[in-house]
């Protein structure tokens, strides 16, 4: 008796593992060519993409058929710059100081939801209060339903910098945060924080290079880091294998973190020629947010919407990020997609891809931007970030093709993560 149960629980196992996912899809976008086919047939086994194939082969009895033939399939969307545990509002600031870690987990689950029914299907989480880390487990875990997160739990800052987390706060709460807080002002401290990101289980690197313009400060584009600084940060992510990423609004401060050797430029308002020049050289991304641009300009507006003293940055640094895109993409700098959403509404991130075709990139080139330019960023191009076989079955599907209607990424009827569907 107990032979034959062994023999009956190998056979289920042995059918559940032979079933396969095949989706039929009308059109499908290969990032890797740069071209939209027709007609094609993809095989999914597990997580894991096995067969990409022309025309619509015929299915096993076993197999799950997924019938998108009316719709384009394309690599699951990367967002490479957002905040996934807030969002911006007029209380803002003030729930700052009031909400504890458990309620901000909370209220990001449906952030984390609203990302991954938008088509993002991964995202890098550029700074929070270390929550992000949670969430990305949390995530991972299956317990709440979202994006891979790929996160830099706490941005590093300068004293006094854009993502100091006492700016703005009275004089006797204002303490003297150090490397442990994300606060540094010397190389070594910089290899220290770097070190502490580490051990609070990040999984790569931000600085803030510049002022911002939503920290409660003044200057919103001045440098920060000195080049040596940066170069420490650069040295210690790379010993850990992270990717670096600076926040930059002004010249000066974008040039010394191209010259420190980070990965990628985030916003890069004012960015010039000479800056354009050196990130190619370097082969430094541009990762633009324009959507937190118009976002911020917009609600700017609002009377106290922000505190006064956001508002004149928010005006000025908002309007110029779509111009300084249309140069950078004009240059050839390299380009990943990304929004700050968090400053912007976390799942309206495909707005971006609209912006971003009207300042004159084609519709193919800013998907490519969200997938195989990210994955690249992120180095995990071997895994993600295509419709090829032996990687991720992170795919997704839009009503019309969205490099003949760009508008049609507004909406995401099918989304598949890691091999699961979500949404569909």
């Amino acid at each position: 008796m107990r032979c034959l149960w062994s023999l009956l629980l190998l056979s289920l196992s042995l059918l559940v593992s032979a079933q396969k996912t095949v989706l039929y899809c009308g059109k499908m976008i290969d990032v890797e060519q740069g071209i939209v086919r027709e007609k094609m047939t993809i095989i999914v086994n597990g997580n894991i993409i096995e067969k990409v194939a022309e025309g619509y082969l015929p299915s096993q009895k076993e197999d799950k058929v997924i019938d998108l033939k009316s719709m384009t399939v394309m690599p699951g969307w990367m967002d490479m710059h957002v905040h996934i545990e807030s969002e911006s509002g007029p209380r803002r600031y003030e729930e700052t100081f009031r909400d504890n870690d458990a309620y901000v987990a909370l209220k990001a689950t449906q952030y984390c939801a609203r990302t991954l029914d938008a088509g993002f299907t991964t995202v890098r989480d550029l700074g929070g209060t270390g929550v992000n880390v949670s969430l990305r487990e949390a995530i991972k875990n299956g317990f709440i339903k979202g994006p891979r997160v790929y996160t830099a739990e706490k941005s590093i800052a300068t004293t006094g910098g854009h993502g100091d987390p006492t700016n703005g706060v009275r004089d006797n709460l204002k303490g003297d945060p150090g490397p442990k807080e994300g606060v540094i002002n010397s190389p070594e401290e910089a290899a220290k924080a770097v070190r502490q990101r580490y051990k609070n289980g990040a999984d790569c690197i931000k600085i803030t290079s510049t002022g911002g313009v939503l920290s409660v400060a003044s200057d919103g584009s001045g440098p920060q880091f000195t080049i040596d600084e940066v170069a420490a940060v650069v040295k210690a992510a790379n010993d850990y294998g992270f990717v670096t990423a600076a926040h930059a609004h002004g010249a000066e401060g974008m040039k010394r973190a191209v010259l420190g050797g980070i990965n990628s430029i985030e916003h890069g308002t004012f960015m010039d020629e000479e800056i354009m020049q050196l990130m190619k050289e370097k082969g430094t991304y541009y990762v633009p947010t324009i959507i937190a641009g118009k976002f911020v300009a917009e609600k700017a507006k609002i009377p106290g919407f922000y505190p006064a003293i956001v508002v004149p940055k928010a005006l000025k640094v908002g309007p110029q990020i779509q111009k300084t895109f249309a140069a950078a993409y004009k240059a050839g700098v390299k380009i990943a997609f990304g929004t700050d959403s968090g400053v912007s509404i976390h799942g309206e991130n495909a707005k971006e891809f609209i912006y971003m075709t009207e300042a004159g990139m084609p519709a193919i080139e800013a998907i490519q931007a969200a997938t195989k330019n990210a994955a690249s960023l992120l180095r995990i191009y071997d895994k993600v970030g295509s419709l090829s076989p032996g990687k991720w079955a992170d795919i997704i599907a839009t009503r019309e093709d969205p490099t003949q209607n760009i508008q049609t990424v507004l909406e995401v009827p099918f989304v598949m993560k890691d091999g699961q569907i979500y949404k569909q």
